[in-house]
């Protein structure tokens, strides 16, 4: 879909098709651009099937939304789930009403308002750097801010643009196609960036790769009061700017992104400080957040094996907040360098799955694959840290026969490859 193609979707004509289009969603997809191909041309055709589609698929991450919504195929990837853009949105605007970490003393005075907060009866403006097809910038209108959107692409401008109508807040919203590097963030209460994460060849994982790459991501947050940079969860530490605040956000149990915060929101001099600094883990739909308890990561301590082992949620494990879980649930570490944590008693906590522990045995593809058959468990959930057995091959392996389940775990204990047969319960 080109941006001629779009801009036809959006008259009537175009949207008479797109409702079209939309009925037929499901059918087979020959018939349904046959159908369309009595009335519309080839192109309109193409765009409003295209569209429907993206729409069915977006309804995962937007909701009812998804229904008025345009997308791109690339936009649709990279777009924020609309409940993670709403935390951030709203931790955005609570951010700008205080400091994260009230000093105390002398400086008291002077830091108790945050430069970065805006007048009374003003909006908060927030310039999106690299918008997309706009799920960040809808959840930041929604909150109430003022957005100054740019994105390279013009297609993905109009789709912006045209989302931000569709939902009712294109009066809060400017759209424009722009580089990001030409952004000057000190113009802006805040700056928010999400730099694409795709080439030519697919997905990138290395920040240099980004668009806009990480040298004017840092540059970019160099010069803003407050920034918020979305990037991907697994970002190498060593990219995160010193000072700042890392946020992991995992929704449902699954670790969505990573967020950086930098800038007046953190407190004295523009960095954050103590508890702030560092660290974070977000649990949504729930809400819950985790901090370190120090500004270095603190190693949980490491002991025998329990009636139960602990799987510590993926945002916390990306946060290096293992130690911190362990103490939630009374717990150790099987070993110092794996994230299970084993306890003898059951603590209901949203920061791990717990399952309690059957039985413990060396790895031998032969002794589980007896056991197993021993207990007639014809069921496994397999899962694994710290091992680098094939799950599906072992799961061919093992041959499974009977009607009784179970979770098997590889992983390490104290340098040994090891099996743990648990019997799983229910999430806490």
């Amino acid at each position: 879909m080109d941006l001629d193609a779009f801009t036809e979707l959006l008259t009537p004509r175009g949207q008479e098709a797109l409702a079209r289009a939309g009925e037929l969603a499901g059918a087979d997809p020959v018939a349904a651009a046959t159908t369309l191909r009595r009335t519309y041309d080839a192109a309109l055709t193409s765009a409003a099937l295209t569209q429907a589609g993206l729409r069915e698929r977006a309804k995962a991450k937007f909701g009812e939304d998804a229904a008025v919504m345009y997308f791109t195929p690339h936009g649709l990837e990279q777009s924020t789930r609309a409940e993670v853009a709403e935390h951030r949105a709203r931790r955005l605007q609570t951010m700008t009403r205080r400091t994260c970490e009230a000093p105390t003393g002398p400086e008291a005075e002077s830091a108790a308002a945050p430069p970065t907060e805006p007048a009374a009866g003003k909006a908060l403006h927030v310039v999106d750097a690299c918008c997309g097809i706009g799920g960040d910038l809808l959840a930041l209108a929604r909150a109430g801010c003022a957005v100054t959107a740019v994105d390279t692409d013009p297609l993905t401008v109009a789709v912006a643009a045209a989302n931000a109508r569709a939902l009712g807040v294109d009066d809060r919203v400017t759209v424009r196609a722009g580089d990001a590097a030409r952004i000057r963030p000190e113009e802006y209460d805040v700056l928010f960036a999400d730099p694409a994460r795709r080439t030519g060849r697919g997905r990138t994982f290395d920040p240099m790769a980004y668009s806009p790459p990480w040298p004017v991501v840092l540059d970019l947050i160099s010069r803003a009061g407050l920034a918020c940079v979305k990037v991907a969860p697994g970002i190498p530490y060593e990219f995160i700017p010193e000072g700042a605040q890392t946020e992991w956000v995992s929704y449902k149990g699954e670790v969505k992104e990573a967020t950086i915060w930098t800038g007046q929101g953190g407190g004295r001099g523009g960095r954050w400080t103590g508890r702030a600094a560092g660290r974070r883990a977000t649990l949504l739909p729930g809400g819950h957040s985790l901090t370190a308890a120090g500004a270095t990561a603190t190693p949980a301590p490491v002991g025998p094996a329990g009636r139960y082992v602990y799987e510590p949620d993926g945002a916390a494990v990306r946060a290096h907040l293992v130690a911190e879980v362990a103490e939630l649930v009374g717990g150790r570490l099987l070993d110092p360098l794996i994230a299970y944590i084993t306890a003898d008693d059951p603590v209901d906590t949203p920061w791990a799955t717990r399952y309690e522990i059957e039985d413990i045995l060396p790895f031998s593809l032969k002794k589980l694959r007896a056991l197993l058959r021993e207990r007639q468990i014809g069921n496994v959930t397999i899962k694994k840290r710290g091992s680098a057995v094939d799950i599906e091959r072992l799961r061919a392996d093992l041959r499974l026969k009977g009607g009784n389940s179970a979770v098997v775990i590889l992983t390490r204990i104290l340098d040994k490859p090891s099996v743990l047969l648990c019997k799983p319960l229910s999430p806490a």
